[in-house]
């Protein structure tokens, strides 16, 4: 209903809609429309009410709302109706969405939150997520798949993220695997966990966090040096309902495209966005805990990082990687 609403206070371009024109259009009471629009008031939407005329939408809230991010959002399968949730504060958006997982929450499901409370990142790290100043969600995914291809779904979500800012011109960089940075510094962090049998995925959680506008005196000292935000590359905020959006379209055409034909295409657009490959890296291997230099040469088949080393080629499947400036 919400979503309703906001739609069609959108389409009149800044003039006033009757109460009445909007309850015949929804086929709903004016008490209901009234109910509605004080809910929409209250989560920040500025709606002018006047007498005799009704409604004018002044300015659209950036909340993440599924009536505002799912009003002209282009997917088939990501963030579609009765798919995505919505909460202002959350443990951690991957732990809500592998429960609504298990209870069959269905393909393409998305849970977002203004705030995450133990959100974590690779290797159990905390995520920093001030509250209304990120973009945080989880995707529930229930590809046709093998278990051995969950990992590359790591690299489908850095490539669609990448797509997305190039949309906003912004510089996309990825480090592998998964990693966008923005001059040496981390903008987007991913997360992937799988539920599986042994030939078969039942779900798979893609966790996504990406710093949209939080200004680089907000990063607590302990990360200010290895943190930034889309907010600093553009010179200027950004509005995270329109940022989120083009995520969700971008991860939507990629996952119909693997389902369809696998990871190829996927690899290719990964190359096109890393700065990992040809250069001097660091690795500490999260199999192993084994720290070593070396080349990064490619990525394989299954999105693993090959590595030149003095000891001869090496395939990196999980840890991380940082570029030796030498």
């Amino acid at each position: 209903m919400k979503r309703k609403i906001i739609d069609m206070l959108k389409s009149a371009s800044n003039r006033f809609i009757s109460g009445e024109e909007i309850a015949d259009k929804l086929s709903v009471t004016r008490t209901s429309i009234w109910k509605n629009i004080q809910t929409l008031k209250k989560l920040g939407y500025d709606i002018e009410s006047r007498g005799k005329l009704g409604y004018k939408l002044n300015q659209v809230a950036d909340i993440l709302l599924p009536a505002a991010v799912q009003s002209g959002l282009n997917t088939k399968i990501i963030a579609g109706e009765n798919r995505m949730v919505h909460k202002f504060s959350v443990d951690s958006t991957n732990k809500l969405a592998k429960k609504l997982a298990y209870e069959g929450a269905a393909d393409g499901t998305v849970i977002v939150a203004e705030e995450q409370t133990g959100g974590k990142g690779r290797l159990e790290r905390n995520f920093f997520s001030p509250k209304g100043k990120s973009i945080l969600f989880s995707l529930i995914l229930r590809p046709k798949c093998l278990p051995k291809d969950a990992p590359k779904f790591t690299l489908m979500a850095a490539v669609a993220v990448a797509n997305a800012m190039t949309r906003f011109n912004l510089p996309a960089q990825i480090k592998w695997p998964n990693d966008l940075m923005f001059d040496g510094r981390k903008v987007v962090g991913i997360l992937t966990e799988m539920s599986a049998q042994i030939e078969k995925v039942n779900y798979i959680i893609v966790g996504i966090g990406i710093n949209v506008n939080i200004a680089p005196e907000d990063f607590p000292p302990d990360i200010k040096k290895i943190a930034a935000s889309l907010a600093e590359m553009n010179g200027g905020e950004i509005s995270r309902v329109d940022f989120f959006r083009a995520v969700l379209e971008e991860f939507d055409k990629l996952y119909i495209d693997v389902n369809a034909e696998g990871f190829e295409k996927i690899f290719m657009q990964w190359r096109k966005f890393n700065i990992t490959l040809g250069k001097n890296i660091k690795v500490l291997s999260a199999d192993t805990g084994e720290s070593f230099n070396g080349v990064a040469v490619d990525i394989d088949s299954d999105g693993a990082l090959v590595v030149d080393t003095e000891k001869g080629r090496q395939t990196l499947y999980a840890g991380d990687v940082s570029i030796r400036n030498c």
